[in-house]
């Protein structure tokens, strides 16, 4: 992925998981990185690896549902680096889990508010940068439950079908304009979001085996790789890791089980 080097890429929700595998996939491609999170220290500490390997690191602390905070991450990218190439709305919750009439109200408006209106808020004050210097990629967090029903889950597969109509949408308005929008849809991951899917024990998800879970490290490369011109093709659509052939073509191994 030697053309992603020096390219200017924003992540959010990089301090762990999917978000920091991506942050080490790109790095190692030569990118320059502005991180967001809300666990600083985390984030902090993600930073001063990257940095180490010698990557060119900004990071801010930074709650998606925060339209201010989300500005404030992609301004800290143009004044670091003249400019926004990659957008990777990664952040998002998995909570509320439960039947839907037993849910806190607040904890599901979390969920929009992270899940969707991170997502709108990433594109909204990322997008009239990249336009500023000809065009980009944006790479949105998806998943298989935003076309398919699972039990407990209303929060999360409502917010994800949601996204994937973002995608669809912003491909559509700005398509034209340079701009390729794409998901990513990796299946089951092996981070912090499903032990905590295991631990609730709803829906067949949470009995499945730690060991068929994808690691992080292939999701990440997967994002970096829909960077890249080899998914030219993909604008507008949700790419895949759960068959043989979205794999193959990241240049990804078959899982286990």
């Amino acid at each position: 992925m030697e053309e992603l080097r020096g390219r200017r890429v924003l992540i959010t929700g990089a301090s762990r998981g999917i978000g920091a595998a991506s942050a080490r996939a790109f790095a190692e491609a030569g990118a320059k990185l502005a991180l967001g999170a809300r666990d600083e220290r985390t984030l902090g500490a993600l930073a001063d690896e990257l940095r180490e390997r010698g990557a060119d690191v900004v990071t801010r602390r930074c709650d998606v549902a925060d339209a201010a905070a989300v500005a404030a991450l992609v301004d800290a990218c143009v004044d670091a680096f003249g400019g926004l190439d990659v957008l990777v709305n990664n952040a998002g919750l998995i909570e509320p889990i439960g039947q839907l009439a037993e849910t806190d109200p607040a904890e599901w408006g979390q969920a929009v508010d992270v899940n969707l209106k991170g997502v709108y808020h990433g594109l909204r004050y990322g997008l009239p940068a990249m336009l500023a210097g000809g065009g980009g990629v944006v790479v949105n967090l998806s998943s298989g439950a935003a076309t398919f029903t699972l039990d407990g889950w209303s929060a999360y597969c409502a917010t994800k079908a949601a996204v994937l109509m973002l995608t669809r949408c912003t491909q559509a308005e700005y398509g034209d304009r340079g701009i390729r929008v794409v998901g990513l849809s990796p299946g089951t991951v092996a981070t912090d979001m499903q032990a905590t899917i295991k631990e609730s024990g709803v829906n067949a998800v949470s009995q499945l085996d730690w060991s068929v879970h994808i690691p992080s490290e292939w999701a990440g490369r997967a994002v970096a790789w829909l960077a890249t011109d080899d998914a030219a093709d993909l604008a507008g659509v949700d790419f895949s890791l759960t068959d043989e052939a979205g794999r193959r073509r990241v240049g990804l191994p078959a899982p286990k089980g």
